[in-house]
């Protein structure tokens, strides 16, 4: 066995990269500097976790991203090994990408040409002075009228005034919370929730209260104990398909909830990405408690992941201008070149062509998830990109996302998302949309299928 512990722990305390990263660099210096070659084999994660100091999930993370560099191979039962030199092969091809919640990509060629098409007229028909200058904060009357316009079927009311076009959803939120709550102060959320909320409160120092779930959303009685005992500066909740458990909260349960929000003045953040993926669409919070509901949709899960655009209704104009302030002092602005795209497609249908086409193409990966994961406990839509896969013993989330890495597959854990990690669930995030085509999913699942197939077996096994 190399000496790799005071080596590594080294490497890692010069490193300013999250541990995990660093692992993987670590082992592609040591094969660049000749202490590590082909075939050599590399410590067992649970000794490598303890003579590091690290978590037995952030070293497991370390050696998928090492995999994924193609610089190590893992074999059940013996261990994980320096890769041999050998034919190259394309990331995509060696991986599958299922960590990430993003939409699938439609292959209808007269969409992808009316996307082309698109961006021909960007080059064509748009000023590109205007296009580069400093542009009105919030957006142009334009981009207002076409987000309003989008989020219509949602909100009804919805109106060019009182929108705000901001730089995608995950700064939105940054920014409300941050205008929400201070330092130490409480803001409730879903028990198992979006972990970029849990980012953000965490760089904040907001405290996250976990509020008990159930199959219709958020238990209105954990909420009303929050608000009485608490005192919560908001409540933050994915009302739709949540990331990651899928759940859309139900019609009573929404009304429920905004009802005791308004009882004790509590702001709602509505963070609703999802909202227009179901075609029979529940109606939102905002329409239920206006008056303190921050709305916050975009077209990143509708349209495509680099498509940084999302709109934000506020309760009222001065709420509105609050947020509009803050926004503007961390992101100056939405890029005017997205806008005008983003607006473009709204407005010549392509959106909308689009949209459908991510729910069809999600009900198509679906339906392979139905038939090789019949046999599991798992939630799901069948117009949803994303399923909440609850394990059969005695599989745990950490080994089986490991084991899935190892073959080239990569899920997501339970904790990354239980805001009180005390207890997280035996379960796994799965995104369908990661991989290019049916046949990359249809492939992914079947490793999926086989690896819980063998659970009995391999749960024992320290890679």
């Amino acid at each position: 066995m190399f000496d790799y512990a005071n080596r590594w722990s080294k490497f890692l305390r010069a490193s300013a990269k999250p541990a995990y990263l660093a692992i993987a660099d670590a082992i592609g210096n040591d094969i660049n500097s000749g202490r590590l070659s082909a075939t050599d084999r590399l410590p067992p994660l649970r000794l490598l976790a303890e003579n590091l100091g690290l978590n037995y999930t952030t070293v497991a993370r370390g050696y998928s991203e090492a995999r994924r560099r193609g610089l190590i191979e893992a074999s059940v039962g013996r261990g994980s090994f320096i890769r041999a030199p050998g034919p190259t092969r394309s990331t995509r091809a060696a991986w599958f990408e299922m960590t990430m919640n993003f939409p699938p990509e439609p292959q209808d060629p007269a969409l992808l040409r009316r996307v082309r098409e698109g961006f021909m007229w960007l080059q064509t028909h748009a000023d590109p002075h205007a296009l580069l200058r400093y542009d009105e904060f919030g957006g142009t009357p334009e981009d207002r009228d076409a987000g309003a316009r989008w989020l219509r079927p949602l909100l009804p009311r919805a109106t060019a005034e009182q929108l705000l076009v901001c730089p995608g959803i995950q700064s939105t939120l940054a920014v409300l919370m941050a205008s929400l709550a201070g330092p130490g102060e409480v803001v409730c959320a879903e028990a198992i929730t979006y972990p970029g909320v849990k980012a953000i409160a965490a760089q904040l120092g907001v405290r996250l209260h976990a509020l008990a779930m159930d199959d219709a959303g958020i238990d209105p009685h954990a909420f009303e104990h929050a608000c009485k005992e608490l005192k919560p500066k908001a409540l933050y909740c994915n009302p739709t398909l949540q990331n990651p458990t899928t759940i859309t909260i139900s019609a009573e349960r929404r009304a429920a909830l905004a009802d005791l929000a308004l009882r004790y003045s509590v702001p709602i953040i509505e963070d609703d990405p999802y909202g227009m993926l179901p075609g029979q669409a529940t109606a939102p919070l905002a329409t239920l408690a206006p008056e303190l509901t921050y709305y916050i949709s975009g077209l990143a899960k509708c349209f495509g992941a680099g498509l940084r655009v999302a709109y934000l209704c506020a309760p009222d104009a001065r709420r509105g201008k609050r947020i509009a302030a803050a926004l503007r002092a961390l992101t100056v602005m939405a890029s005017p070149i997205t806008n005008t795209l983003a607006t473009h497609w709204i407005n010549d249908g392509t959106a909308d062509a689009m949209l459908a086409a991510i729910r069809k193409e999600s009900a198509e990966r679906q339906n392979l998830a139905v038939k090789l994961l019949a046999s599991q406990q798992y939630r799901a839509h069948p117009e949803g990109f994303h399923i909440w896969l609850t394990l059969p013993r005695p599989w745990n989330r950490i080994e089986f996302a490991s084991h899935l890495s190892a073959r080239g597959v990569g899920v997501v854990g339970s904790h990354a998302f239980c805001v009180d990690n005390t207890n997280p669930p035996e379960a796994v995030r799965i995104c369908l949309g990661g991989p290019a085509n049916r046949v990359e999913c249809r492939n992914a699942l079947e490793l999926i299928h086989d690896t819980l197939a063998q659970a009995p077996a391999m749960a024992a096994v320290a890679m």
